[in-house]
């Protein structure tokens, strides 16, 4: 007979089920790819807001990945580094703890879309209006789509988790490496009817707009691309574009595997991974792919790294 704790504010977290050989490695693992998502996210963010160069709307637009990465995966990765030294007993958190961690973590993916839908409408802008990019391109357009990049989400998982905190609880085991809506609402034995077809609308509504829209900005791309004979104009388009398209597919292949994976309960130790490394991959990823293929980031740090020249004394 299942036991029910009515309303607790302590849970426990299942956490990764990982065999003693294998703890090490993947908390080292885990432990040095935060350290390089912080280094390099924070560093990127740092080199865009300090040279001037770089203080143009496709860099500092693409600042928001960086603040999103570092925010997710901080709220995330220590919390989990911490849980895996413990002994499954002992991975205890708070409710409210708990209701933090879920909404930073679908602030997290949801974000993720939003700021690269509104990178997407920069890029086509910028090829296919490029005599009115700076008049449409302003520093008052770039506050609002960064206000809606994240007010957009905050709104979306705010109804999310408010539809999950008024249910009323009878477990207190969250099966999961971290807290998510969806291992919060399983703690109520009441109906989640409203819930899941909440989820469900919110899931479908978001991929959908952040598909169309890429699709759509990409074929206007590829139009003027197309029908346009300047080499130079191609040459940018496809470097800046490419770089863009690969930072939406790697979001995109790794939020799609972990919904698969949540339809196979018998591989919930590959979700759970899964689920971990769709805030590791991408935020070790992001700055990595933009640094190298962007010229002007390079030339910043190769600044940054070229030895200064001592003027000889008189």
């Amino acid at each position: 007979m299942e036991n029910y704790t009515y309303n607790s504010v302590m849970l426990q977290l299942e956490g990764l089920n990982v065999s003693k050989e294998t703890m090490y490695p993947l908390f080292l693992f885990f432990l040095f790819s935060y350290l390089f998502i912080m280094v390099t996210n924070v560093g990127i963010a740092i080199l865009v807001f300090c040279d001037k160069n770089l203080n143009q709307p496709m860099y500092l637009l693409f600042c928001n990945l960086p603040f999103n990465d570092v925010l997710g995966n901080s709220i995330l990765v220590p919390r989990l580094l911490i849980d895996m030294l413990r002994p499954p007993s002992e991975r205890i958190i708070s409710y409210y703890e708990c209701v933090v961690q879920a909404f930073i973590a679908h602030m997290f993916g949801t974000t993720t879309h939003t700021v690269l839908m509104i990178m997407a409408f920069d890029r086509y802008v910028a090829i296919c209006n490029p005599l009115h990019y700076t008049v449409i391109m302003t520093n008052k357009k770039m506050i609002k789509l960064t206000v809606s990049a994240w007010g957009v989400p905050f709104i979306l998982v705010g109804i999310l988790l408010g539809l999950t905190i008024r249910l009323n609880r009878c477990r207190t085991l969250i099966t999961n490496p971290y807290c998510d809506n969806a291992s919060i609402f399983m703690l109520s034995c009441e109906s989640v009817f409203i819930n899941n077809v909440y989820g469900l609308t919110f899931t479908v509504f978001l991929f959908t707009g952040s598909i169309g829209s890429i699709v759509f900005t990409y074929t206007k791309i590829a139009l003027v691309c197309l029908t346009s004979k300047n080499k130079s104009l191609n040459s940018k388009a496809l470097k800046t574009c490419s770089t863009h398209l690969v930072v939406y597919l790697i979001m995109i292949f790794s939020g799609m595997s972990l919904i698969v994976l949540h339809r196979f309960p018998q591989y919930s130790n590959y979700r759970k991974l899964s689920s971990i490394l769709f805030h590791i991959i991408p935020g070790s990823l992001n700055p990595i792919i933009y640094g190298v293929q962007s010229a002007e980031i390079r030339k910043s740090l190769a600044k940054l790294f070229e030895p200064k020249k001592i003027l000889p004394s008189k």
